[in-house]
């Protein structure tokens, strides 16, 4: 009982980690692309 509950503590810690890392690299792609459209627009 005690490995699946430590199992299962370790798969929930491991896919929160996941979406913060997805979520951060969707902000800093949006951001990259905003850099750009900004930059076009300049010229």
């Amino acid at each position: 009982m005690r490995t699946i509950l430590s199992l299962t503590m370790l798969a929930v810690s491991l896919w929160l980690v996941g979406c913060n890392t997805v979520n951060g690299m969707g902000k800093d792609i949006k951001a990259a692309g905003q850099s750009i459209e900004d930059a076009s627009k300049k010229k």
